[in-house]
């Protein structure tokens, strides 16, 4: 047993265990991977227990909880081993408040406060804000309009009509809906309604460095940029994102456009000011316009796009927001890389993304992919 080595060989085989780092450090991502004992207190702790450090001669690693408590050892109070970790009851709450707000939704009742969920949460109202949206990527309000509106979307095209699935998605009036509807759906409820069937997109296939590149425009802007080899691959990804609208082949004037597109993927100094059709949730939105606000030769990494918005454990989220920007280039998910500033995943291939940092980098005359913005 390791309480029967001498002193100092305790302490050198606590030290040389990699697991002594993380507690050490007070590593909160170690929690639930293992525990560690004291024997001079006789409790246990996670490895991110904020108690005075014990002598590492003292400390014995333990793979699982119960294993601590068959040597002997009970849990501390003050880390609480033995209940789920903080951050595991911070998802716990924040899941139970989702679904909360999904029954409303589905159940088209008025949509709970925020001060009734908070206190239905057994937490303050300022607390509980600020966990929903550090764990979500937004707040509970736009949480619950995301939801009402993905209802709403899910019952027009077979609803009677479109006062029915307005109020049946649980909005207290059809003016106030009809306000944002362009928001929300990108058209009007009866376009919406009919599958986009009214709805116009212009659109032409050019070449750039990169491929083939098709730029497609509705009534309120830019709604696609394309890329791929294969001219005919992006005229039927285009069909495939809107169904039924009538897709209109550009013409002269529109393949000046499609000029100035390629313009500015070939030059990123030339500015680009023309509309955007951006359609998406509120959180990727979010993340798409934090996008264009970083600068052509610089870059972040998925993290620091998070923490950008606002939302820094909302990583993963992020990344699908990106992953999820169909107008290439001109929203720059290409600018976010790896914390390690390696280049990731690309929608339109990798190779690409590395071509478009280098390009960049060379027209500002800087070191490709490595400097970062400051956040």
């Amino acid at each position: 047993m390791k309480a029967s080595l001498p002193r100092p060989e305790r302490a050198a085989a606590t030290l040389n265990d990699p697991r002594w780092a993380a507690v050490a450090g007070r590593d909160a991502t170690a929690d639930g991977k293992f525990y560690y004992s004291v024997q001079t207190t006789g409790v246990y702790c996670r490895p991110s227990c904020v108690a005075r450090a014990a002598l590492p001669e003292n400390v014995a690693f333990h793979a699982t909880r119960e294993a601590a408590e068959q040597a002997g050892f009970r849990p501390c109070k003050r880390c609480k081993p033995d209940q789920p970790a903080l951050a595991e009851q911070h998802v716990a709450r924040v899941t139970e408040a989702c679904r909360i707000i999904e029954r409303a939704v589905m159940e088209a009742q008025a949509l709970p406060s925020l001060d009734a969920l908070a206190l239905q949460l057994g937490l303050s109202t300022h607390h509980f804000h600020r966990l929903f949206k550090s764990i979500t990527g937004v707040t509970p309000k736009a949480y619950a309009m995301a939801r009402r509106a993905e209802r709403l979307r899910a019952d027009l095209p077979r609803a009677a009509s479109v006062t029915e699935a307005i109020f049946d998605a649980g909005y207290s009036s059809s003016g106030r809906f009809h306000a944002d509807a362009d928001g929300t759906l990108g058209m009007t409820p009866t376009q919406y309604k009919s599958g986009g069937a009214d709805t116009q997109i212009r659109f032409a296939v050019g070449e750039c460095s990169l491929g083939a590149i098709l730029v497609a425009q509705s009534e309120r802007g830019i709604c696609a940029v394309l890329i791929d080899d294969d001219a005919e691959v992006l005229v039927r990804d285009l069909q495939d994102r809107f169904p039924r609208a009538q897709l209109i082949g550009g013409d002269a004037a529109f393949e000046r456009l499609v000029a100035q597109v390629v313009g500015f993927v070939e030059a990123f100094g030339v500015g680009f000011a023309l509309p955007l059709d951006v359609r998406g949730t509120a959180f990727q939105q979010r993340v798409w316009q934090a996008l264009r606000d970083i600068p052509p030769g610089q870059t972040l990494s998925y993290s620091e796009l998070a923490e950008r918005i606002g939302a820094p454990k909302a990583v993963r989220a992020v990344a699908g927001a990106c992953a999820a920007n169909a107008i290439a280039v001109l929203i720059p998910c290409h600018r976010v890389v790896r914390n390690d500033g390696s280049i990731s995943g690309y929608r339109w291939g990798v190779e690409r993304k590395r071509a478009l940092l280098d390009k960049e980098a060379a027209v500002g005359d800087k070191p490709p992919a490595r400097r970062k913005v400051r956040t």
